[in-house]
This record gives structure tokens, C-alpha cells and sequence, in this order.
């Protein structure tokens, strides 16, 4: 069983529209996955995607951590977010190994926009933000770190490196999978990230297409 997981936190710029798109491009170019989950707090359907409500009030991107409950169930589990698209066949992404996304400023550092593991490996992730949230969520509660935003990632890399469980990075694992988005670039990799500002609905018209299923 593999299942790509994405969460939608209700109020910000993200809407179930982005799961739609999110799903698509992943039956297009992902389609060993069995399951679309989507973890939210907003009530609404899509076919061919499960959703799972968030039992917590985390704020923003904190909700991320939901993803790493016991009861999502087994097997290979992709968190991926909603501002991906996929270009190209992206099967790669369905593999037993654990893997994280090098984050793009930060080499050696750990991003949760795209991370890969199975079964409950990760579960100790969830108990341990749940059992002190509002302690994570404070800067400083990871020792001095190079990030300039305390966010979900800082934490997530924080806890690996405790347990000595820092995954191999996609970028190294799968060299030609990840592409970064360039307004000017004409062709892309199998799975397109976002950085900084950008995002899919303000991209170049080709990167709009794609993520819209247009092309």
C-alpha cells in the first residue's frame, strides 16, 4: 500500500481546489499510489481523495505534524505539499527506504515539502510534538539553528537527529527527481518544488497548464 498524504489547514491561501490538482497530477505521473489522503479541518469532497480530519488546533503549518499519526495507516507514505506539481513520471517516489527533501537554502537541513517513510517509523514524531506543542512551537526549543523561520521542518530535523534517524535526502537518493521552479525555464523534473514566493497559481503560463491538468 503507498499512500500520498497532504494537509489543508482552513483559512489561509490554500484551498480543496489544490488537493484537486494535487490528486490529478499525481494520477497522471504517480500512479503506483493507492491512496490520496488529505489530513484537513474543512469539509469537503473529492473523488478519489480520502480525507481524515485534524484532531488538533496546531496553527498554520504546525498541522503538519498530524500527518504522522498512528491511524493513517501502513505501508509507504508520501507527505507531499500542496503547492507540488508533478511534470513527469514520478514513480521513484514510491520506494520502502526512508527519504527527506534537502532543504533548498539550507544544505544538510531537513524540509517536510516532501518525505517518505513507512508504516509507524515516524509515529514517535506526532507523540512527541502532541505530548508538548506549545513547547515546539517556541523559537529556541531546537537549540540555535540556522533557519530563519521556525517552523514544522525546524522541529521535524531537530527530533531525527536526536534519535540519530535523519533520512537520506531525495536529492541524493533520486538525482533527476526534484526540480525547483525558474520562471524561466522552458522544461522541468518529474516532481516541481516551490520556493520562497512562488507558487503554482502565479507561475509561468506552462507551469499553470501543468498544474492544472491543461497540458
Amino acid at each position: 500500500m503507498a499512500t500520498l498524504l497532504t494537509v489543508l489547514k482552513g483559512g489561509g491561501r490554500y484551498t480543496p481546489l489544490w488537493v484537486e490538482y494535487l490528486k490529478n497530477g499525481a494520477m497522471r505521473h504517480a500512479r503506483g499510489f493507492e491512496r490520496i489522503v488529505c489530513l484537513t479541518d474543512l469539509d469537503f469532497q473529492i473523488d478519489g481523495v480520502e480525507t481524515i480530519p485534524l484532531k488538533h488546533d496546531w496553527p498554520i503549518w504546525w498541522s503538519k505534524f498530524e500527518a504522522f499519526r498512528p491511524d493513517i495507516g501502513g505501508g509507504v507514505k508520501v507527505l507531499c505539499d500542496l503547492d507540488t506539481v508533478f511534470a513527469a513520471n514520478a514513480s521513484a517516489l514510491i520506494a520502502n527506504d526512508m527519504a527527506a527533501m534537502e532543504d533548498y537554502f539550507l544544505k544538510g537541513r531537513l524540509s517536510t515539502a516532501l518525505m517518505r517513510w513507512k508504516d509507524d517509523e515516524l509515529c514517535f514524531l506526532y507523540d512527541t510534538f502532541r505530548a508538548d506543542p506549545h513547547h515546539w512551537m517556541q523559537e529556541g526549543s531546537c537549540g540555535p539553528v540556522p533557519n530563519s523561520v521556525h517552523g514544522d521542518q525546524v522541529v521535524v530535523d531537530h527530533l531525527l537527529r536526536r534519535d540519530g534517524k535523519l533520512p537520506p535526502f531525495f536529492q541524493q537518493r533520486h538525482p533527476d527527481l526534484l526540480d525547483f521552479y525558474d520562471e524561466e525555464h522552458t522544461e522541468f523534473g518529474p516532481v516541481l518544488i516551490f520556493i520562497g514566493k512562488s507558487k503554482p497559481d502565479t507561475a509561468n503560463e506552462m507551469v499553470r497548464a501543468l498544474w492544472q491538468g491543461r497540458s
